[in-house]
């Protein structure tokens, strides 16, 4: 308020010899009027000592005050920047070492299921060779119990003939038919039902 009351005064002061020469003549802007030049000189001065002792220091001050708080927010951005930078490092590396370590945990679970299937196959093998030696064990004894089965029928067949030729003890050709007609009448069924 005060400096627009200084600023009207001073318009006034500028003005009002102005005013007093056009009643009095028309100018020539070709000849000097130094009435004019005097005072248009003075209110340069004054104006300009006004300006500096009320208006450059605190327009000064202000932009003095805008240039640091303008130094301190590029100084902040500067920092936040390499803050950012900083953690965007952390973050590359962090996930880095958990690529890794996510390689290492796969890695190491190929191995162990490599390891397990090895486990397994080598199971199933041992299993397959026990299963292949008690079957054939198996079928050694059972050979072995057809023969002697078969060996009991030989015998008994063979006694159950000498018992006929025995009873019936003729000459050759009557023993010979005899054989003959008792193995007609045994036939494989018989046998098979005698075990």
């Amino acid at each position: 308020m005060r400096t627009l009351l200084r600023s009207l005064a001073l318009s006034l002061l500028v003005a009002s010899p102005a005013l007093a020469q056009e009643e009095a003549q028309a100018p020539n802007l070709l000849s000097p009027n130094y009435g004019l030049m005097f005072w248009t000189l003075i209110i340069f001065v004054v104006l300009a000592f006004v300006l500096t002792k009320f208006a450059f220091g605190p327009i000064t001050r202000s932009v003095e005050a805008r240039e640091h708080a303008l130094e301190e927010a590029i100084n902040a951005a500067k920092r936040d920047r390499e803050e950012a930078a900083r953690l965007l490092a952390e973050h590359r590396a962090a996930l880095d070492a958990s690529r890794g370590e996510a390689q290492k945990l796969i890695a190491d679970a190929r191995v162990a299921a490599e390891r397990v299937r090895a486990e397994i196959v080598e199971q199933a093998h041992a299993e397959q060779a026990n299963m292949l030696a008690r079957a054939r064990q198996d079928i050694e004894a059972e050979k072995s119990r057809a023969i002697a089965q078969l060996r009991r029928e030989a015998v008994d067949l063979a006694i159950a003939g000498a018992g006929k030729v025995i009873d019936k003890n003729l000459d050759q050709a009557s023993n010979r038919q005899l054989v003959e007609s008792f193995l007609a009448s045994v036939t494989p069924a018989a046998v098979t039902a005698s075990r």
